[in-house]
């Protein structure tokens, strides 16, 4: 009997462990320590350092994301790999500093989608999404990101402060309202969070608006 449960045991904690991995394989996020990089200028060797690195697999496909420079103007450099027909970098400048990347298959295709999230320099620190979705194995395509309409009811209060992240197959954009007469380092008002999802269009893939929801302030 004491071996038929210790058996039991160990079998159970293998399939446990085995679970584990096919997890982890499947989906991998390596927030990398800057690398520096030689560059010759007029004879004299200097090292460049990244402002953000992150690599971010999903589905047999990696991505490679990296800044450079400071300040409000930066260089962005997306390197895909694992793609079949063109794996050409992405190469861009992008007003502000990203903060955070994300990867996921939004649209349950099979393929992962690339979400890079930026915020402009500046008290306001407005955000942006630059995105990319894979087609089919064989290339990437950019996503449109839509802006906030200034006369929509989710402006109303809306000052910047955006945070972004993934939740299943949904974009959530949180920011804080301000009421009238609010500093901008003092909003009072509660949190309006917005919900996209990916759809098809005519020429490439979107984001739209799914839902708009206030979250009581703590």
């Amino acid at each position: 009997m004491k071996t038929c449960i210790k058996f039991s045991l160990l079998l159970l904690i293998l399939v446990m462990g085995w679970s584990c991995k096919q997890k982890v394989e499947s989906k991998t996020e390596v927030n990398e320590l800057p690398v520096e990089e030689v560059q010759e200028i007029d004879g004299n060797r200097t090292n460049k350092l990244p402002s953000f690195q992150k690599t971010l697999s999903l589905q047999g496909i990696t991505f490679q994301i990296k800044t450079e420079g400071e300040g409000s103007i930066r260089k962005l450099t997306i390197a895909p790999e694992g793609l079949s027909m063109d794996a050409s970098k992405v190469e861009m400048e992008t007003d502000g500093a990203v903060m955070n990347a994300e990867i996921e298959d939004l649209n349950s295709d099979g393929y992962p989608e690339i979400l890079i999230y930026t915020t402009s320099a500046g008290s306001g620190s407005y955000g942006n999404v630059i995105a990319y979705s894979v087609n089919g194995g064989k290339s990437i395509s950019q996503i449109s990101f839509p802006e906030i309409e200034p006369d929509s009811e989710a402006a109303k209060g809306y000052m910047g402060h955006d945070e972004f992240a993934i939740a299943e197959t949904t974009l959530l954009r949180r920011f804080p309202i301000y009421e009238e007469g609010d500093s901008n380092a003092s909003p009072t008002g509660n949190i309006r969070q917005i919900q996209y999802k990916l759809v098809d269009g005519e020429a490439s893939r979107k984001f739209v608006v799914d839902q708009v929801i206030l979250i009581p302030k703590n």
